[in-house]
């Protein structure tokens, strides 16, 4: 796992064709906006997240936000645990976010 400002994390994100962005906040939150092109499982509900990570594909490389970067940096744990080999965490989440929102 990389911890990368939003500076690095946009800028590999963007440049990546072989990548996901990942965002693994509540429905509530992502009600609020999401980062374009995220897809979002919610690391709150720990089965159906944990049902959902096991559906990924483990050769990309995903980029991985939640509202303050604490659950993101734990989703990345936990996917490099179950041998995902690359996996970017967003310092700061989408609060500090400059980006667009959807």
């Amino acid at each position: 796992m990389a911890d990368l400002s939003q500076q690095e994390w946009s800028k590999k994100a963007s440049e990546d064709q072989n990548s996901v962005i990942l965002d693994v906040r509540t429905p509530e939150e992502v009600a609020e906006g999401m980062i374009p092109n995220a897809v979002n499982i919610n690391i709150s509900d720990p089965h159906s997240f944990m049902d959902k990570l096991g559906t990924l594909d483990q050769s990309v490389n995903y980029f991985v936000y939640c509202r303050s970067g604490a659950r993101s940096a734990q989703a990345c744990a936990v996917m490099n645990q179950m041998g995902f080999a690359n996996t970017h965490n967003l310092l700061g989440g989408i609060m500090e976010w400059q980006g667009s929102k959807v």
